[in-house]
């Protein structure tokens, strides 16, 4: 660790990554690709000037600015928003527009999903991306990737969450520059022909005609599934089902192709190019070979994030490896995440590179120190030790950050993936040589059915694992500082189990009140909150009373339905709630000295004693409004999800002549009154 604070990449890092997020969340450079320029070389000539005149500390400083502002930079640069040709400066009313599918997702209920690049705004050339949306029962087949489309809606904007701590799709999606979407049906769109040669499209139709070989063998919907995900890249086949019981089971993993996957892979290479070490620049033309073979896998498996991130830090684990050096990984891992920003800086926010980088860490600092707590002479004890601690050292790494963005533990992770990840290296070698068998239609059935076994048994083992429930903990809370102040405790501790020095104890003792800190601030918040909530849910009416860490339930909802509500689930995880009880909706309550009002369907409202009350409005009351506000002076009127459409908007023009206040949950979100 102390060498690694002295490589300047490290420090570089860090100040790209600053750049990155002041860029990302401030915008705070908003001038022309000119002045970029302008600012970048009068940094460089600034350098040059220090370093004649050895100024060396100011040299430094002045270094790491650059580093900030390049990061800024690049943020600003691979922004689309920022260029002319950008597809939103192009539209205008009646515009058309032509679609080129760039990847397929996973499919929703009602619609199958795209991500699609803005091609062409009439007759202008323009870039840009959108979320693509197409009606299930509209079309016979699914658009592929490199499939062109011409349209002439009109694009959407995302919406944020409706409710508090709900998943935020729209700044998901802004990270990936994604701005927009779009809803069709079959007779909004006319399909033409495919898009000109890219190496993406390349890419899918090289990959379509594996999937298409390897059906011809009989798999299982599960065992095709899992074999698109562990060798092609592709999860859009895995069930919910699925998908859940490798969650639980703490092997979700093992379906992403990810460092595990391409480190297994780069390990299987480097034993099979051993013999080239022999000859002259023998060492060279291994790494040269096993690079070849590392980006020729992401290629099939289409070149996705995620994909492109692990065979890029591996890219560079490989070349540092040929150098023989010690450290080498630590270096490669560091320079690998520098030159990623640089390319891609929106994958700083990315869950999977986060968890990819802190798992390679963990294991590669970690790891040593838990093995060197026993040493077993038997081989298989001790590879099975080494396994073991490799487990618990990525844990270390990814667990905050596991906690903050998923809120549950698999207490059988270890089971998992002791039992799994040794047999993982023979079944992505044994799926590799499957695919290449397959491609050349010379895959005899019998191989091809005991491979489905092994995946099938593999399914059912983490089936079993997923259903112990009692070891899979669930709704923990982690704010984003008590990630952070965990981070800084974990790094703090192992630095003490590594050298006990009277500056590492003070600085542990200091990760431990930081952390105490932490966590009596946000009960303090918890316990001095109260607000009132009117929840968005469609169809639907739910309301909640908070008191400090007790929150009360209203709706018209099945208590054992309400019970697994997710935007209620959310809301608890996300406020630390520690107990609560559900009833029916009231008439009428009082929240913080304020009178609350639900009228419903009878749009009974006339009630002694009711003077300028909060009006919620559910079930689409037949009602005059403007009476309602002349005779209540209400201080606002809510109307929830449970209304229809027409009346939300009969409602909104009555509320804007009165001058009344006037909160669609279905457009505003949940409505939320503190004291």
């Amino acid at each position: 660790m102390k060498k690694l604070l002295t490589y300047p990449p490290f420090h570089f890092l860090l100040c790209v990554i600053v750049g990155i997020t002041l860029q990302f969340y401030t915008q705070i450079w908003q001038f022309n690709f000119l002045y970029l320029g302008y600012f970048l070389l009068s940094f460089i000539a600034i350098l040059y000037f220090l370093k004649r005149l050895q100024k060396r500390k100011i040299f430094s400083l002045v270094s790491l600015f650059l580093f900030v502002f390049i990061g800024v930079s690049a943020t600003y640069i691979h922004n689309p928003k920022n260029y002319v040709n950008y597809y939103e400066h192009q539209l205008t009313d009646g515009s058309y527009s032509i679609l080129t599918i760039q990847k397929v997702l996973k499919p929703g209920n009602y619609y199958t999903k795209y991500v699609a690049k803005v091609s062409q705004v009439d007759s202008t050339t323009t870039t840009g991306y959108i979320l693509l949306n197409i009606q299930k029962d509209s079309t016979k087949t699914s658009l592929a990737v490199g499939n062109r489309i011409f349209i002439k809606t009109s694009f959407k904007e995302l919406i944020p969450p409706l409710n508090p701590h709900q998943f935020d799709y729209k700044q998901y999606l802004a990270k990936q520059y994604i701005y927009h979407q779009l809803f069709l049906s079959e007779h909004e769109f006319k399909q033409l022909n495919n898009a000109s040669f890219s190496i993406i499209n390349l890419s899918a139709s090289i990959r379509e005609k594996i999937q298409n070989s390897l059906n011809q063998h009989r798999f299982t919907d599960d065992e095709f599934a899992v074999i698109n995900a562990l060798l092609l890249g592709q999860r859009q086949e895995i069930s919910k089902e699925l998908l859940e019981s490798y969650t639980n089971a703490g092997a979700i993993h093992i379906l992403a192709i990810s460092g595990l996957h391409i480190g297994i892979l780069l390990l299987l290479l480097s034993y099979l190019f051993k013999l080239l070490e022999r000859l002259p620049y023998g060492m060279i033309l291994k790494t040269v070979c096993i690079v070849i073979l590392l980006w020729s896998f992401a290629f099939i498996a289409g070149l996705s994030a995620s994909v492109v991130r692990a065979v890029t830090m591996f890219t560079f684990v490989a070349i540092g490896l040929s150098f023989k050096r010690s450290k080498v990984i630590e270096y490669s891992l560091i320079s690998s995440m520098l030159f990623l920003l640089l390319i891609k800086p929106m994958f700083l926010f990315d869950v999977g590179f986060q968890l990819s980088y802190l798992a390679v860490f963990g294991i590669v600092w970690v790891q040593p120190l838990l093995y060197d707590l026993w040493k077993p002479k038997l081989r298989f004890l001790n590879k099975g030790w080494q396994l073991f601690t490799v487990s618990i050292a990525a844990q270390a790494g990814i667990l905050p950050i596991s906690l903050y963005y998923f809120h549950q533990f698999p207490g059988l992770f270890i089971l998992s993936n002791l039992i799994i990840i040794p047999f993982l290296s023979a079944i992505l070698f044994g799926g590799i040589v499957i695919v290449l068998l397959a491609t050349f239609n010379i895959l005899p059935q019998f191989i091809a059915d005991i491979y489905g076994f092994v995946i099938s048994l593999m399914n059912y083992f983490v089936g079993w694992v997923s259903h112990q429930e009692d070891f899979l903990l669930k709704e923990i809370s982690m704010s984003f500082w008590a990630m952070l102040a965990w981070y800084v405790f974990t790094i703090f501790f192992f630095q003490v189990w590594i050298r006990k020095t009277s500056k590492s104890i003070v600085f542990f003792l200091t990760s431990i009140l930081l952390l105490q800190g932490v966590y009596f601030y946000e009960k303090y918040q918890r316990v001095n909150k109260n607000e009132f909530i009117v929840f968005h849910k469609s169809r639907h009416s739910i309301y909640g009373k908070r008191n400090g860490g007790e929150l009360h339930i209203f709706s018209s909802i099945n208590d054992s339905i309400l019970q697994q509500e997710k935007l209620l689930q959310s809301y608890r995880i996300g406020e630390h709630i520690l107990s609560k009880n559900i009833d029916s909706i009231f008439n009428v309550t009082s929240f913080n000295n304020k009178q609350v009002l639900v009228i419903d369907s009878l749009g009974v409202y006339q009630i002694k004693g009711i003077r300028k009350p909060i009006v919620i409005l559910q079930n689409s009351p037949k009602i005059n409004l403007n009476r309602l506000i002349t005779t209540l002076k209400p201080q606002q009127i809510i109307a929830d999800g449970s209304n229809y459409k027409s009346y939300i908007n009969r409602w909104k023009e009555t509320c804007n002549k009165q001058k009344t206040p006037f909160w669609y949950t279905g457009q505003n979100g949940a409505y939320i009154f503190k004291e």
